[in-house]
């Protein structure tokens, strides 16, 4: 039988201090985010009932979860969701984790497209796990968005974020390759958007252990960051209609140089955006 010193607001409290000792810089929201995600309660709802008392099963998995956490795996891959824009996403070690950053890259999109009658076909480019897509979708029903991933184990996760979230009959196509490979020759977009790997192999050693330790390193990290980049801006040419755009997101430390290689392949327009840091993190080219 639980006692006193097994409720809410005493398990949490331990639970931080335990993180904290090791160096987990989120202590305290993590250990919220971890026990009500258990609880299966928002996290505002734990200081309601904080003397709730835990059964010895409840403590035990969540003892499991802090030590996990303690060792730096991402709370998205312990509890397998992470909210992004205005859904829920599953997430495993298959998929980089979503971030703010590139809500920010849908925003502008959507922002930029306004009309919601507006027919477009659209590609989530190196989807990962759909987020882009599927919050583009979501937000304009006319929108024919298709996917495409080197990833087949990545690409099973985006086709079950479609089925959960969007949950419709409409098809949407999800393509298994490097880049545009698996692309029919003939097929066009309006759009193509990604937040493409693009983290130089040479920061590795920068990069925090909670990325570097487990989110995909095929997703985050490129040898050979303007070879490989060249080729996304060359080949989405020759998939984008006229007056077709490309919405990237990107180093910034890079911005400068793609939207000059832009303009030198050929793009009639390319225009740096910051993010909400006030970093030069999105390029849009226009055929």
């Amino acid at each position: 039988m639980a006692d006193s010193q097994d409720n809410v607001i005493n398990l949490l409290k331990k639970s931080e201090e335990f993180l904290k000792k090791k160096n987990i810089p989120s202590a305290r929201l993590d250990a919220e985010i971890l026990l009500a995600d258990l609880l299966k309660i928002q996290r505002v709802k734990l200081y309601i009932d904080f003397e709730r008392p835990l059964s010895l099963t409840e403590k035990d998995e969540y003892r499991e979860r802090i030590v996990q956490r303690s060792k730096f795996k991402p709370t998205a891959y312990i509890i397998g969701k992470k909210a992004f824009f205005d859904s829920e996403f599953f997430v495993n070690e298959s998929v980089l984790i979503p971030r703010p950053e590139t809500e920010e890259l849908v925003a502008w999109v959507l922002e930029e497209y306004p009309n919601k009658e507006n027919l477009l076909e659209v590609l989530d480019l190196c989807s990962g796990s759909g987020c882009i897509g599927i919050s583009l979708a979501k937000a304009r029903n006319g929108w024919e968005v298709s996917f495409t991933d080197t990833s087949e184990t990545a690409l099973e996760i985006n086709k079950k974020n479609i089925q959960e979230i969007l949950n419709t009959e409409k098809k949407f196509e999800l393509y298994n390759g490097d880049l545009f490979s698996s692309i029919p020759s003939e097929k066009q977009f309006d759009l193509i958007v990604s937040n493409p790997p693009y983290i130089p192999e040479a920061d590795k050693s920068t990069i925090m252990p909670d990325v570097a330790d487990y989110e995909p390193h095929l997703a985050l990290f490129v040898s050979d960051f303007q070879g490989f980049h060249t080729r996304i801006l060359t080949e989405a040419k020759t998939k984008l209609k006229p007056n077709g755009r490309l919405y990237l997101e990107t180093h910034p430390r890079y911005s400068g140089w793609l939207k000059e290689t832009g303009l030198s392949l050929g793009y009639s327009d390319a225009v740096l955006k910051k993010d909400l840091s006030g970093r030069e993190s999105f390029v849009r080219f226009q055929i």
